[in-house]
């Protein structure tokens, strides 16, 4: 068999991993397929028994009110997300249960129990009103991950108000341009973060941001060092803390109310404010935690993602804290100051849960096995994926080498804009290194052409949503159209995820990357992601990113950015070895016309490779907007 032949082999049927005995028997989900079918048979009372599990100031006079493509949960039910994250649970018994642990790269650690974070973000919010702030209002947070930054969005969330985080990394003007968008009252930031052992300021960036910004009337600072000198406009987050009440009654809050505000970044135009509300959101993100990542009374669980992202505000902060669980919070490099660090946490804490980006898991590739080998891992029961497809190179490694073949891992696909868990594996189902999964309860996802028509078995298409779910984004701030976009942008009333996909015989989706990276060679279309595997399946490769350049016979030809692992050196030798190896694994059609090797690839703060960038960049065009670049 060659290796176009392995590859389509593997695209039809795909190796199967079965969960061990103890997993399925302790998942709160056993028999995924007799689940999905009642989810879609009754949707409104599948998520109406969810919801019930959840407080409610007043019930729901409807499930769900449906006028495409705008969708409302819940309606007439009022609730507020805090409530459910820590009110709920200090009633239930676990106000000494500790909800977080905060680690940041000197490993200097602070731990806050249920009843202590309700407290702080009571405070933290009546410090807010009485700086005028209120149901409706905005508030931009441009702060590291801590507990203070989570407070800040908690205490904006019991107010009714509505956050807007940016990761704090963004540059002046990116972050300048979130702020006057959402139009925000009061912006939150911190004297610095932590990166490689060195100090980043913050505030400095953020006084420059609000320059002549007359609508923001506070500008509140978590001084983390105690250190920074009085000046005009400043607030000190500790000295509102402090001089406030302990104690704030949550807004009751309509379950279509505005949350929070998030900004995705575009390969044209300003960034879109992907808003989302209360109530579907709350009950999609709680539900998904639970049962996505089998979580129970005693677990620590931990995700690595920054606040500043989606994945950060729902499986570090809304999702995780309703289900009452203690999870770890962390700042700085996973790498610093050694490749040992995440694994001697889970050692350390005895973390049950872990969730990363393939990204990261490529990066300890590179550094080898050694390093996680070192530290007993044996606590891990559930590894997630998150951020982009993880190749199947990058999943036996994190199976056998953290998982240590006895882990269930659950690849998630979801996006800013959905919210929640679209395409996954719960932990008692089987799962296909490489492919997602299925579809999330009461999703409809199919894989689509253009013109909306369902694309045959093996046969890359676009990834759609049929109906609506809890966690949708209700609209683009500031601007509808961008939102109706989203629907009608292929025929047939579906959402267009803008998302490459392919679905096998037996209903397992396999995520091939954005719709725009697909590379059509003398009419052959191949998915950027292929090309990329086939290469990190060599030996020497770390990781590669892989773009389209338009040639003049075959319409575009492939280059390829290849970063290799400690040990190899880059040589014209080993690029042509390169290409042998991608034609063994694909076939002549995938071979890469260049390769350059890189040290670094331009990547989003959340893990994933910008590809356009790299394309920009080669054929001098414009970069557009590249305020989600890491670097």
């Amino acid at each position: 068999m060659n290796g176009r032949e392995r590859a389509e082999v593997l695209l039809k049927i795909g190796e199967k991993f079965y969960p061990p005995r103890e997993i399925v028997e302790r998942a709160w989900v056993k028999d995924y397929d007799a689940l999905y079918e009642k989810s879609l048979r009754d949707p409104e009372s599948f998520w109406a028994e969810v919801a019930e599990e959840l407080f409610w100031f007043e019930k729901w006079q409807k499930v769900l009110e449906w006028e495409f493509p705008h969708a409302k949960w819940f309606v007439g039910g009022k609730t507020n997300v805090t409530y459910n994250c820590l009110d709920r649970h200090v009633r239930e018994g676990r106000r000494n249960k500790i909800a977080y642990i905060y680690l940041d790269e000197e490993n200097r650690e602070r731990k806050i129990t249920y009843g202590e974070l309700l407290e702080l973000v009571c405070r933290i919010a009546n410090g807010l009103r009485s700086l005028g702030v209120g149901k409706g209002d905005r508030v931009s947070i441009y702060m590291p991950s801590s507990v203070e930054a989570i407070a800040v969005m908690l205490a904006c969330a019991r107010l009714g108000a509505i956050h807007s985080v940016v990761f704090a990394g963004f540059s002046e003007g990116a972050l300048r341009m979130r702020i006057s968008d959402a139009k925000a009252k009061v912006v939150v930031t911190a004297s610095y973060t932590l990166r490689r052992g060195r100090k980043i300021d913050l505030l400095p960036t953020v006084l420059k941001a609000v320059e002549g910004l007359d609508f923001v009337q506070h500008l509140i600072v978590w001084d983390r060092d105690g250190d920074l000198t009085e000046s005009e406009g400043l607030v000190d987050l500790e000295e509102l803390v402090r001089t406030s009440e302990p104690y704030c009654e949550p807004e009751v809050l309509d379950a279509e109310d505005p949350l929070f505000i998030l900004y995705t970044s575009g390969t044209t135009g300003k960034p879109k404010g992907v808003l989302h509300t209360v109530g579907g959101y709350m009950v999609q993100t709680y539900y998904t935690s639970k049962v996505v990542f089998d979580l129970h009374e005693d677990d620590i669980f931990w995700c690595t993602a920054d606040i500043g992202w989606v994945t950060g505000h729902s499986y570090i902060v809304y999702g995780i804290l309703a289900n009452g669980v203690t999870s770890l919070v962390t700042e700085g490099a996973p790498d610093y100051p050694d490749p040992g660090r995440w694994w001697s946490y889970i050692e350390r804490y005895r973390v049950n849960v872990f969730y990363t980006a393939p990204t990261a898991i490529r990066m300890f590739m590179k550094y080898g096995e050694e390093w996680p080998s070192r530290y007993d891992l044996s606590s891990l029961r559930i590894l997630g994926s998150v951020g982009e497809p993880i190749n199947p190179e990058a999943w036996h490694w994190y199976h056998k080498h953290i998982g240590r073949e006895r882990c269930v891992i659950v690849d998630t696909w979801w996006q800013t804009e959905t919210g929640a868990h679209m395409v996954t594996t719960v932990p008692s189902y089987a799962t296909k290194p490489g492919k997602a999964g299925k579809p999330f309860f009461g999703v409809i996802a199919d894989v689509v052409d253009r013109d909306g028509k369902r694309v045959p078995p093996n046969t890359v298409g676009v990834l759609v949503i049929r109906n609506p779910w809890p966690s949708m984004l209700r609209t683009c701030w500031g601007e509808p159209e961008r939102y109706e976009k989203y629907w009608r942008s292929i025929p047939g009333n579906v959402y267009n995820t803008d998302d490459l996909a392919s679905y096998d015989e037996e209903g397992y989706i396999m995520i091939l990357g954005r719709a725009d990276d697909v590379i059509n060679v003398a009419g052959h279309r191949i998915g950027t992601m292929e090309v990329e595997s086939a290469l990190v399946d060599h030996p020497a490769v770390a990781e590669a990113a892989v773009i389209g350049k338009p040639h003049e016979v075959k319409g575009e030809s492939i280059k390829a950015f290849v970063i290799l692992k400690e040990g190899y050196r880059a040589s014209a030798e080993l690029a042509e070895e390169l290409r042998l190896h991608v034609r063994n694994e694909l076939g002549p059609i995938a071979v890469p016309d260049e390769i350059e090797f890189v040290d670094r690839l331009p990547k989003t703060r959340s893990g994933k490779i910008m590809r356009r960038i790299l394309r920009a960049r080669e054929l001098g065009l414009e970069i557009g907007d590249v305020s989600t670049l890491e670097d």
